[in-house]
């Protein structure tokens, strides 16, 4: 139980790496908050059968259920990685598979419910996920080390 509830805390911190990251190249670059979250929920309310209400009711819930995937799953992602992941892992290569597990976990859900189709990316589009993911990887690495170090 110890090691799901390290690896809940190194993904909240990680997921919040990962958000400060996105809000600055938002910033940086003036660009739009992705809507990929938002329609995402959509899809899955789709699939699912899942009436989200009128409309405004459902770009609320949308809204509102979009950021709460990418805290899920990067809770998710720290949580698999500290029960499976490998125990001694340097920072580095931990950082690098926690960032490969976290952008699985959000990227492939995204292309299978045809929400997103990475093959189309752009290098700009690549980089919006691969850095921070990255910082994602290396602040949930670091906590997970902190943490284990104190076993």
């Amino acid at each position: 139980m110890r090691r799901i509830w390290s690896g809940l805390l190194a993904g909240a911190a990680g997921t919040s790496a990962l958000n400060m990251v996105t809000y600055l190249d938002m910033a940086g670059r003036a660009r739009p908050a992705s809507s990929t979250p938002q329609r995402s929920v959509g899809r899955l309310a789709e699939t699912l059968h899942v009436d989200l209400g009128d409309d405004e009711t459902a770009s609320n819930r949308r809204d509102g259920l979009g950021p709460l995937l990418g805290y899920a799953t990067g809770l998710g992602a720290g949580a698999l990685y500290a029960v499976a992941g490998p125990r001694r892992a340097p920072v580095w290569a931990a950082t690098g598979l926690l960032a490969m597990l976290a952008m699985a976990g959000s990227d492939a859900p995204m292309t299978l419910l045809k929400v997103t189709d990475p093959r189309q990316w752009s290098a700009a589009d690549w980089a919006s996920d691969i850095v921070p993911h990255l910082a994602y990887g290396l602040v949930a690495a670091a906590v997970l080390h902190r943490l284990r170090a104190r076993d």
